[in-house]
């Protein structure tokens, strides 16, 4: 018995420290399909939760695309790169705090853009580099096209979306140049008193 158990914990050894090796010998466009298909099943589920312009949501439908829309964002490396050198200065609480409170105001923004998720996706680039990948979209909503790109990386064995931007406005970028503002300006003090409110009127 004891030999059995000693025989299963090797073959999960191998298993679990060649995992990483063979997913790294996917090709390129084996990479392209499956990030297309990660975001295709994405964009399925908050169609299906949508329904018809004008549908009314419950509170838990809401909360539902909420998570749907912002699961795959890493906003700790979005709160990283929006604060630049400025994060890693702060101690594991204080980036905690910021990571929170920027996570919470971009959710609640996704919430206001709903629209965006109604339109038809044309898929017109998805470049992969090892563990990085930008993907560029149009969506087609009635007579307008809609540039929509993601900037995504392989973390922990799952792609990530580490920015995104609609229209041409990258969020991580935007949120970075009116950082870097206010923190010239008035210090780190008054930017993190300025998202604690904003996060306080988030829905």
């Amino acid at each position: 018995m004891q030999r059995l158990t000693l025989i299963k914990t090797f073959f999960l050894a191998i298993i679990l420290t060649t995992a990483p090796a063979l997913a790294n010998t996917l090709s390129s466009d084996d990479r392209k399909m499956e990030i297309r298909n990660i975001l295709e099943e994405r964009d399925d589920q908050i169609k299906d939760l949508l329904g018809p312009e004008g549908t009314d949501y419950t509170d838990e439908q809401r909360e539902k695309l909420r998570s749907i829309v912002n699961d795959m964002m890493d906003y700790r490396e979005m709160a990283r790169f929006a604060l630049a050198d400025k994060f890693d200065e702060l101690e594991s609480e204080e980036q905690e705090e910021f990571t929170e409170l920027f996570s919470k105001i971009i959710r609640d923004q996704s919430l206001r853009q709903l629209d965006i998720y109604r339109a038809e996706v044309v898929y017109d680039d998805i470049e992969v580099d090892n563990s990085s990948a930008k993907v560029t979209t149009t969506a087609i909503l009635d007579d307008s096209r809609i540039p929509v790109l993601y900037r995504m990386k392989m973390k922990e064995g799952e792609w990530v979306i580490t920015d995104m931007s609609v229209d041409n406005a990258w969020t991580a970028e935007s949120y970075r140049r009116s950082f870097q503002n206010i923190l010239r300006r008035r210090g780190y003090d008054a930017l993190i008193e300025n998202l604690r409110r904003r996060a306080e009127q988030a829905t």
